[in-house]
């Protein structure tokens, strides 16, 4: 994929309305639109529904100087055969792991922030593996926070779907196949003392067990928000993935939100997060000022309406980047 690094210098505008008080930064979006690691089929479109929602004016209007890396190639999952029952597709996704993962790396060495639109979840072990990379050249490490209705720590063993949209986390910590966990050709990416989970509802039997195999001890279910409130989960996090790190990547599974304010997802529960409850998550996350990249998955506009949740996924990612009420 060609693209341009040229950028004109940034400068410290307020944009109009006053909505901006952070530092503006250089974004690169990364489409990587794959549909290989779910049983529903639809969220390869999901970058494209998150642009058509306008996303990159909207960061702009922020402040933010923007570029639109185009998409990761991807194949398609009907000139492919599934493989491996425990694990489909495993070979493709991990070839669209690797050039995601160079993808990252590289808009990192091109000093911006990247952000990067799925398709399903299962493209973050490539994009981690990318920013893990990165620092890891710098002898720094990073801090990870999951946000997402499930703990996507299952194994090919362990798996009751073979889906590997429920694999990446277990692959960044080092547990599954080779061709996941050995990404750029290390492993693990991620330290367990600096990875949280927000927001957990939906965690099969075996993958429990995973939990407590791997050591995540970092895990905020939803009963954690509703008894303690999302300030003090996220406070909590935020203080965990950046103790001793350079920074924190965030990869945002909107099924995370409650199916009524996020319908067009790829793996819809009940009783996720509220409309405000995810702005309050990401503006906090804005205030602390750790983020180094910043991933949004799992957008699928077939079942959506109107593209409702492909535009609440870009108001999200707004105030991630700084959008502030007053």
């Amino acid at each position: 994929m060609a693209e341009s690094t040229d950028f004109p210098a940034l400068t410290s505008r307020m944009p109009s309305g006053g909505t901006q008080s952070l530092p503006p930064r250089r974004i690169r979006i990364i489409g990587v639109p794959l549909d290989m690691g779910a049983s529903r089929r639809g969220v390869g479109m999901g970058p494209s529904a998150m642009r058509v929602a306008g996303l990159e004016a909207r960061l702009e209007s922020l402040g933010h100087q923007v570029m639109d890396g185009g998409n990761i190639r991807v194949e398609e999952a009907e000139t492919r055969t599934p493989g491996d029952k425990n694990a489909h597709y495993l070979e493709e996704i991990a070839e669209t792991c690797t050039r995601t993962a160079e993808a990252v790396l590289a808009a990192l060495e091109a000093e911006t922030t990247p952000l990067i639109l799925g398709g399903d979840h299962s493209l973050a072990a490539g994009s981690v593996s990318g920013v893990a990379e990165f620092y890891r050249r710098r002898g720094q490490r990073i801090g990870v926070i999951w946000i997402d209705a499930h703990a996507d720590l299952n194994t090919p063993e362990t798996s009751p779907s073979g889906n590997v949209h429920g694999m990446p986390l277990a692959a960044l910590v080092g547990l599954g196949p080779k061709r996941l966990t050995h990404l750029l050709g290390f492993t693990p990416k991620i330290a367990l003392e600096n990875t949280v989970l927000v927001g957990v509802r939906d965690i099969d039997a075996a993958e429990r067990e995973n939990i407590r195999r791997a050591g995540l001890t970092e895990v905020y279910t939803m009963r954690d928000i509703d008894e303690r409130g999302m300030r003090a989960v996220m406070e909590e996090a935020l203080r965990t993935a950046g103790r001793g790190t350079a920074g924190y990547h965030v990869s945002l599974d909107l099924d995370w939100i409650d199916p009524e304010d996020a319908p067009g997802v790829g793996t819809p529960v009940r009783g996720g997060a509220t409309y405000r409850e995810a702005h309050l998550a990401m503006e906090i996350l804005a205030d602390h000022g750790g983020l180094i990249s910043f991933e949004i998955v799992e957008v699928n506009p077939v079942i959506d309406e109107h593209n409702r949740t492909a535009d609440l996924a870009v108001e999200l990612a707004c105030s991630a980047f700084g959008k502030k009420i007053l």
